[in-house]
């Protein structure tokens, strides 16, 4: 395993040589006014070449773990964005400014009305509470074992849509019933995704930072269940951003996988306390930065003045 590490970090090493001569090139060649980076290694040469020659350089992290590569580039940046609070960040405060990150204005706080009308679109039953379980584009194979060793019970509670990605699709399709008004299984929704989540009384996801924000735009009762095995444990990261201000609940994915039955418990508590779940969207919306697009676009062209 170790051999294996090494050599890919050789190989990373060498091909970050080669993108950022390829970078300079460019850069000389196309000599932009700024540049603007979002994190990940392909986005380290590039960084490097405009500090070289002198172009102002911008970054935008959106989870509240900073990567390798923004770290790294930070020491040169003209400006840095973030799209968490700047105390969960080391960047300096003089240059840095919490901007959210830029979703469709199809998320938003929606209507009794337009809720009832998403539940048309999806042909889902609008007199019963509807949960939506999401494991991301790729779907998450442990969030969607336990749905389904938990569906009978989940079912009491509600509707229930699961987005289980296309990996493990057509497994989960043969042990689930036909997809109706009650119940749905998809591998992958492209289309009217924020008519779905809009439409949710409680939405069950991972802790990526776009969709954290993309729900909080749709002040949606939420649960997150961090993957705390991917890089830098930055899922776990931002879930406590919102855990600690009481905007969502989090599931421990280890303690579900021992009891299933604590998913099942938490989306029951949110349909149960109506009140306290109220309470806690509305604190999930305060996060909401309507206006990241335009914020991030005016600090990329402040950086050129």
């Amino acid at each position: 395993m170790w051999p294996k590490l090494v050599a890919l970090n050789l190989r990373d090493g060498f091909l970050v040589v080669i993108g950022f001569m390829q970078s300079f090139a460019k850069l000389v060649l196309w000599r932009p006014d700024v540049v603007f980076t979002k994190g990940g290694y392909v986005c380290l040469p590039v960084g490097l070449a405009a500090k070289i020659l002198g172009i102002p350089l911008v970054i935008h992290d959106s989870d509240a773990h900073p990567g390798l590569t923004n770290r790294i580039l930070a020491k040169w940046a003209t400006a840095i964005a973030t799209g968490a609070p700047l105390e969960y960040y080391s960047y300096p405060k003089k240059i840095s400014r919490y901007v959210g990150i830029p979703i469709s204005s199809d998320f938003h706080s929606f209507t009794s009305d337009e809720r009832h009308a998403a539940r048309e679109l999806w042909g889902i039953d609008g007199a019963s509470p509807l949960v939506v379980i999401t494991g991301g584009g790729l779907g998450a194979t442990r969030i969607n074992n336990v749905v389904i060793e938990t569906l009978h019970d989940l079912l009491k509670l509600g509707s229930v849509v699961l987005i289980a990605g296309a990996g493990q699709y057509d497994k989960l399709r043969s042990l689930t019933p036909p997809n109706d008004n009650h119940f749905q299984l998809h591998a992958f929704v492209s289309k009217d995704m924020a008519a779905l989540l809009g439409g949710a009384d409680v939405v069950v996801t991972r802790a990526g930072a776009t969709t954290i924000l993309e729900l909080a735009a749709l002040e949606k009762p939420t649960i997150l269940i961090p993957n705390a095995k991917l890089t830098g444990g930055h899922q776990l990261k931002n879930a406590a951003v919102y855990a600690d201000a009481g905007a969502v609940k989090i599931v421990d994915e280890d303690e579900m996988i021992s009891n299933p039955a604590i998913l099942k418990d938490a989306i029951s508590e949110i349909l149960r306390e109506t009140h306290e779940s109220v309470t806690m969207a509305k604190k999930f919306a305060a996060f909401a930065r309507p206006q990241a697009a335009k914020d991030m676009a005016d600090m990329i062209l402040a950086a050129v003045k």
